[in-house]
């Protein structure tokens, strides 16, 4: 048992523990795969269980393709014959083999989330429901989630409300349709074989008897339906061995019941508990950070990591002036990381939210280097991006074809599939665009009054989009766009938060547009010159920046298998480990959200999420954040994240231009303990000179009041960067603060 001598002392308590009920609590990084699969080999060579008794269960296919991979070389012999698998393979296999008695034909067949969704729809429009309130990907996450808590149609209570009345009868419709059709969707896999094993005594003794030992990964992920399917494969012996880690319960948005794992001890009797504390993934500094952070929470298990791993790196807290300074120190630490000799794999930025990749993907095409974002698309890959993208293309160019289609649908009028093809015949005959053809057979009056009506509508929203582009400043156009487009409504309605990100991501689009009415020149496709941004209308301005974001999204990302840099969201890092990882993002408002602060009940898994996200870093831990930053086209003034500040001042290095025009301006003072050690003395004995202070550059100086043909006047609070790049950091009366590259920020000395 050679892979004994390889474990230490909490890891071989684990594997040897007695048996019956085990609860593995494994911290972060603690090697908790060692110990599923060095328990799997030691119940095998101990003959307590031959490789048919087992029943190992995780929630990837990836996972479990690693966890037989490495297990048959721990053993070196084949355990073909042991089920290990994702809770939905399991069940599958268990419904096949016994189809009759859990009510299906024999050649069921699953339904994936787009079928099931193509199936939503057509009950709702059987019982002539209106599809704007009824939308069928909400149908489809109110009858997932009820499938995951175990519930039928018939438990449900409808408590005299209408709309969920009309969604009780829809599921009912919904599930008699699959029955009839032999279809099961995927949560219908698991409440399926759960009601099958509880009404035939006979199939759950045969389990019962063949798995003598049921072990469990990632089990603070469980729901309530999965929980109750290990409980009755475990049998009267309770051989169930679980791991899994409390402070990693990050998707109760999902479904996930935190509550299995932290009650497992009073479900089950005399359960043996084993804390994994010894972290192998990071330093010591990131751990004790990790440790502080999770520590507030009130509803966990304690444990505390710890590491023998040696480091007098700090983690370093950049805070900048806004969002763009952010996102520019991020690139060119990245720069100078590369050049150390960090592949560029090694590096993770992480993000509580897709909108924020942005700006740091904008950037990283400027210097050329290669990026992936894992698990999502690109901003302007998005499709709520692309979606509100097609109305502004209607505006800089009514010939366009391909926009007219997606803004005519996107979200539903009511232009049904005829009006369109009738749209498509009339200008294929007359040799014309859609949008002339669609003006045409309005002015002639040849469509019904009801698709007159809401093909006459949709004109005039684009003809009122083309007026207002004239009189509107470009990011208060992007505002309005959104608006009026309807995109924010229909996606609000979509289900586990996916419409939240969506409407993160057009709102971030607004900021975009800010950010590019900054730029002082650029190069156009009508001119040959550099163009100052400032001098070109709105409507240039518009067309402008849809070239341009069009040609950055013309550039491939990086393959999978190329050196790249990592972007990702929290939730996505899960899992996942990088020698250095940028934390962005660090302020109250962005992490946590605004939602998370004033929601009872959330602040603890935004919490665990933070303990996630630092957990993920070996070596380098970078926490960042801005003084401001644009957010729905409004510069907001942002105070660093709790978590940040939960962080003890002597594992900080604090840095950046906001953390020393702080300092000089002596705007600390006695409040330096609500800046997480970015105080006077810790910055005075840590800081690092990033923005330069003392300098007279080119005749301007700190302190100096200017004044800006178009932000009016203000005062200049910093510098940074060299040469050309040299940037101006100006407090403005009226405009709040700004950063300028300073060759071209035509300021006025007052």
């Amino acid at each position: 048992m050679s892979y004994l001598e390889k474990l230490n002392k909490s890891q071989y308590e684990a594997v040897t523990a007695p048996i019956g009920p085990v609860r593995v609590l494994a911290g972060a990084g603690s090697g908790k795969t060692r110990v599923l699969i060095s328990r799997i080999a030691w119940l095998l060579e101990t003959e307590q269980s031959d490789s048919f008794g087992i029943l190992a269960v995780t929630f990837t296919n990836k996972a479990a393709f690693e966890m037989r991979t490495r297990l048959e070389d721990t053993l070196r012999f084949s355990v073909r014959g042991m089920w290990i698998g994702t809770f939905h393979s399991l069940c599958h296999r268990m419904l096949r083999m016994h189809h009759k008695e859990a009510g299906l034909v024999e050649n069921f067949q699953i339904l994936d989330s787009d079928d099931q969704t193509r199936l939503c729809r057509r009950i709702i429009r059987a019982r002539n429901l209106d599809e704007k309130l009824y939308q069928p990907k909400i149908l489809a996450s109110f009858i997932n989630g009820h499938k995951e808590e175990g519930r039928r149609a018939q438990h449900i209570e409808s408590y005299n409300d209408a709309f969920t009345h009309n969604l009780i009868e829809l599921y009912k419709d919904y599930q008699a349709l699959c029955d009839q059709s032999g279809l099961v969707d995927f949560s219908e896999i698991l409440l399926r074989t759960l009601e099958m094993l509880r009404t035939n005594p006979a199939i759950l003794k045969h389990y019962q008897e063949r798995f003598k030992f049921v072990l469990v990964d990632e089990f603070q992920d469980t729901n309530s339906v999965q929980y109750a399917w290990l409980q009755l494969m475990s049998g009267k012996n309770h051989n169930l061995f679980v791991v899994g880690d409390d402070d990693q319960s990050i998707y109760g948005w999902r479904g996930a019941k935190i509550e299995n794992i932290l009650n497992f001890d009073k479900d089950f009797e005399e359960v043996t508990t084993v804390r994994l504390e010894q972290n192998y993934r990071s330093t010591k500094a990131i751990l004790e950070a990790a440790n502080h952070v999770i520590a507030k929470n009130a509803d966990r298990l304690d444990k505390r990591l710890w590491t023998e791993n040696e480091s007098e790196q700090p983690i370093i807290a950049y805070r900048g002036t806004d969002g763009y300074d952010e996102a520019r120190f991020v690139v060119e630490t990245i720069k100078e990381r590369v050049k150390e000799g960090y592949r560029k794999s090694d590096i993770a930025i992480l993000y509580r939210s897709n909108a924020q990749s942005r700006l740091f993907e904008e950037l990283l095409l400027r210097g050329q280097i290669p990026y992936r974002v894992y698990g999502g698309l690109r901003f302007f890959d998005r499709a709520e991006i692309k979606d509100i993208m097609s109305y502004l293309r209607m505006v800089v160019n009514p010939q366009d074809d391909v926009s007219l289609e997606r803004s005519m649908t996107t979200p539903p009028k009511g232009i049904g599939q005829a009006t369109i093809e009738t749209i498509r015949e009339y200008a294929a005959q007359n040799r014309v665009s859609l949008w002339d053809s669609m003006h045409l057979l309005l002015e002639s009056q040849q469509l019904s009054t009801r698709a007159h009506n809401v093909l006459l509508a949709y004109y005039e929203q684009i003809i009122d989009l083309s007026q207002k582009v004239k009189t509107m400043k470009l990011d208060e156009f992007f505002g309005y766009a959104i608006e009026v487009s309807g995109l924010k409504p229909h996606y609000k309605k979509e289900p586990l938060n996916r419409g939240e990100d969506r409407i993160d991501n057009l709102n971030e689009l607004i900021t975009a547009a800010e950010y590019f009415m900054m730029s002082d020149q650029i190069e156009l496709a009508f001119s040959e010159e550099l163009v100052d941004v400032k001098s070109l209308s709105t409507y240039e301005q518009l067309d402008a920046f849809m070239g341009q974001t069009s040609l950055d999204s013309s550039d491939a990302q990086a393959e999978a298998d190329e050196d790249s840099i990592q972007l990702m969201t929290l939730h996505a890092s899960k899992g996942l480990e990088f020698p250095i990882v940028f934390l962005v993002g660090m302020e109250d408002g962005m992490f946590p959200s605004d939602a998370a602060i004033t929601e009872i009940g959330r602040i603890e898994e935004e919490r665990r999420l933070a303990y996630v996200g630092i957990t993920r870093a070996e070596k380098i831990l970078y926490m960042l954040g801005a003084e401001q930053r644009m957010i729905y086209g409004k510069t907001l003034r942002m105070p660093p994240s709790r978590f940040l500040r939960d962080v003890p001042p002597h594992l900080i290095q604090a840095i950046g231009p906001a953390v020393e025009i702080r300092q000089t301006l002596g705007d600390y003072g006695t409040n330096s303990r609500n800046y997480g050690g970015y105080g006077s003395q810790s910055v005075a004995a840590r800081t690092r000179n990033t923005a330069k202070l003392d300098d007279n550059i080119d005749g301007y100086k700190i302190g100096q009041f200017v004044e800006h043909p178009k932000f009016g006047d203000g005062v200049i609070q910093g510098f940074e960067g060299t040469g050309a790049s040299t940037r101006v950091i100006v407090e403005f009366s009226k405009s709040g603060r700004k950063v300028l590259v300073l060759s071209y920020a035509n300021l006025t000395i007052l």
